[in-house]
């Protein structure tokens, strides 16, 4: 039984591949079949489209229809979008996005980037074209394969609302506003500046946006003490990074993890010029009090209110080579000359220690 449910399976999916290959095909049978008693709508509307139409694959079981289209990628789901509105319905479905949306922005936009989404949303009381890029021609590769041209040429220059383009609210309507470069969104970035000196081994916070064209990121960071906006491109996405807390950045964070820290843990620590700059994160390593040789098995650093954190990046004596904090009181420490050092938050997995790792520096810095 279970050899031929395998079976059936691939055979559908096999079977749809060849159907979205030749997708034109289907749409102008769609329309060709309606033309006959509805002629004068086709131009206008997608959804005049004779939904009485022959169309196999939504003969096909629903579990089966729906494993299909979990396969799909966006391209692919956009051109099934445009087949007819039955299946326009199911290839918007929140569900499908939802995946497409964590496996290629997961990395990068987090709860801060959907309050922005929120927020971007409600100054728009309706999606209009102009909301996926401004240029219909930019835009035309994604636009046209969920809607048919001669629908939308008629709907430009009218005072008709785009209704129906694509729910403010759906997934698919973030992926496509993320995939167009239009929107904004809070996000991290390392090394800032195209690693300058002055920055590496540092993330900060910056207003990102994409260029699928390049397949790299834009960057504005926000202006401090005397600098204006400061404006970065060409970043790989191995640079920017969903904020890991929701603290601000010109706000203190508060430091649960004080009481845990001992030697060998990585961490990353607030720290600005002074404080008219906003923060960025630091990355670091407790190490021992000096009074300790090291030893696993007599170490007591653990046991101190003192804690001592490493920036290895540096050369030994170098005044940014080391710091100490106070484990049971600590809050922003420092002065002008060497700048501030604000929260604490200790790395939780392997996967952050490695992107610092990724990007240390290929010479010792000063």
């Amino acid at each position: 039984m279970l050899f031929f449910l395998l079976t059936f399976l691939s055979f559908s999916f096999f079977f749809y591949q060849d159907l979205i290959s030749n997708s034109n095909l289907i749409k102008a049978k769609f329309l060709n079949s309606s033309m006959s008693t509805k002629k004068k709508w086709v131009n206008n509307r997608v959804e005049n489209v004779d939904e009485s139409a022959e169309c196999p694959i939504l003969d096909l079981p629903e579990l089966t229809l729906e494993l299909i289209l979990s396969k799909l990628p966006p391209e692919g789901l956009c051109a099934m979008a445009g087949v007819c509105t039955e299946l326009r319905a199911k290839c918007r479905s929140d569900y499908l996005w939802e995946r497409h949306l964590r496996e290629k922005w997961g990395q990068v936009v987090g709860p801060a980037a959907k309050r922005e989404w929120k927020s971007y949303l409600a100054s728009k009381k309706t999606f209009e074209l102009s909301s996926f890029g401004g240029s219909l021609g930019r835009q035309r590769k994604w636009i046209s394969c969920v809607w048919p041209f001669s629908w939308i040429r008629s709907r430009i220059g009218t005072t008709d609302k785009a209704k129906g383009i694509v729910p403010d609210d759906s997934v698919m309507s973030w992926y496509l506003s993320l995939e167009s470069g239009k929107f904004w969104f809070p996000a991290q970035v390392y090394n800032r500046e195209h690693g300058h000196v002055g920055f590496m081994l540092s993330c900060y916070d910056a207003e990102v946006s994409y260029d699928r064209h390049s397949g790299t990121f834009n960057a504005r960071y926000p202006p401090h003490g005397r600098r204006t906006i400061v404006q970065e491109e060409g970043m790989s996405w191995e640079r920017v990074r969903a904020p890991p807390v929701g603290t601000p950045a010109h706000d203190l964070h508060s430091s649960d993890c004080l009481k845990d820290l001992q030697p060998g843990d990585h961490i990353e620590i607030q720290w600005r010029r002074n404080t008219d700059f906003p923060y960025g994160w630091w990355y670091g390593v407790v190490g021992h009090l000096e009074s300790c040789d090291g030893n696993a098995h007599f170490c007591r650093c653990h046991l101190s209110d003192t804690v001592v954190l490493e920036f290895n990046q540096y050369t030994v004596g170098s005044r940014w080579r080391q710091t100490t904090i106070c484990r049971k009181s600590h809050r922003e420490k420092g002065n002008e000359t060497d700048g501030f050092y604000g929260g604490v938050r200790r790395l939780q997995g392997n996967d952050e220690i490695a992107k610092w790792r990724q990007l240390w520096p290929l010479d010792i810095l000063e």
